[in-house]
């Protein structure tokens, strides 16, 4: 999916969080957003997710040059953030199979899978709410990894990780990216060192 940026600003108040932002994210394209904290990396992934209005210009979506209605676009993407909320009351299981019901995972990977490669196959009937920080993360990319989507957003990916976690996330991102478009926010090279763009949020204040 193609993404196109056209004088997008957003503010907050009367303070701009960010301003003349023309840019086109391809298809298929690797990028990394980078900025110092509070710079609205943030802010511009919801944009892109739509779960935040920008407050002027225009973002437009294409799939093979048919332009997608922006209230339609979040179909096409998985997103995965420190502060996305869970179903606390459910189970790891019972989570998986809930959103695999909205958004299904690419085929071939069973539920099963998803937790053994992330590491949580022992918490298969666990709470969400008694899983560490560092579990919830595992869960919340694998949510946006293995989903069909032809967009992956990324803020943060390694929030609260350990060494092994990382690691893991490094393994996905080489293994299970596909033809997506890939946007992470992130100011750790660690988590984007695959990425072939890098834009500065500063550059657009």
């Amino acid at each position: 999916m193609k993404i196109l940026f056209n004088q997008v600003g957003k503010k907050y108040n009367r303070q701009w969080v960010f301003r003349d932002f023309n840019f086109t994210f391809e298809p298929g394209g690797k990028y990394a957003i980078t900025g110092s904290n509070g710079s609205g990396k943030s802010t511009l992934l919801q944009c892109i997710l739509g779960s935040l209005l920008q407050s002027k210009g225009e973002i437009s979506y294409t799939i093979d040059n048919k332009k997608i209605p922006a209230e339609q676009a979040y179909q096409h993407i998985s997103f995965a953030a420190p502060y996305l909320e869970l179903i606390e009351e459910m189970t790891l299981s019972e989570m998986l199979t809930f959103h695999e019901q909205f958004k299904p995972f690419y085929s071939g990977i069973s539920k099963k899978e998803i937790m053994e490669m992330m590491q949580l196959e022992k918490a298969e009937n666990k709470r969400i709410q008694h899983f560490s920080s560092g579990m919830k993360q595992r869960l919340k990319l694998s949510l946006a990894f293995f989903t069909v989507s032809r967009v992956l957003l990324l803020d943060e990916p390694t929030s609260n990780l350990d060494e092994a976690g990382i690691n893991v996330y490094q393994l996905l991102a080489e293994q299970y990216l596909y033809n997506r478009t890939v946007i992470i926010s992130s100011n750790d090279n660690r988590e984007y060192s695959f990425c072939t763009n890098i834009l500065s949020i500063e550059n657009f204040k």
